[in-house]
């Protein structure tokens, strides 16, 4: 258990720095990791992070810049609530929305780059943060 914990720590910090993909790193995690969360139900929150990343497989990068600015309010709406509960797992959810809106709201949006910020935002709220 130990050495799995090292090895997440050691991937998620290189797909921070950019040298692995985000999404090998929260694939490691096994099922009851990846269901336990302390931030509670993160579906609302998931379900316009999918709705978003659905606008991008479409080509819809405007329509998605759209979505994405309700998940942006809502998740700021909730952060007094959430926040306390794992502020270190909110964090992490945090950074991968930013991480999204910038590619969204970038001058020139890189349809690649969108899609894998939203998978791996998605791939985070469905690990509930922990990572």
């Amino acid at each position: 258990m130990k050495r799995q914990k090292l090895f997440l720590t050691l991937g998620l910090l290189a797909a921070i720095a950019g040298s692995w993909p985000l999404t090998s790193t929260i694939a490691l995690l096994g099922p009851a990791e990846a269901a336990t969360t302390n931030l509670g139900d993160l579906t609302p929150f998931r379900t316009i992070a999918a709705e978003s990343k659905a606008l991008v497989d479409k080509g819809d990068l405007a329509g998605a810049k759209a979505r994405i600015k309700d998940l942006e309010t809502s998740w700021d709406e909730a952060e007094p609530s959430l926040k306390p509960r794992d502020a270190p797992a909110w964090h992490v959810v945090d950074k991968a929305i930013d991480r999204s809106l910038a590619a969204l709201r970038a001058g020139t949006p890189d349809a690649a780059t969108c899609k894998q910020s939203l998978s791996d935002l998605l791939a985070i709220m469905d690990a509930g943060g922990k990572l």
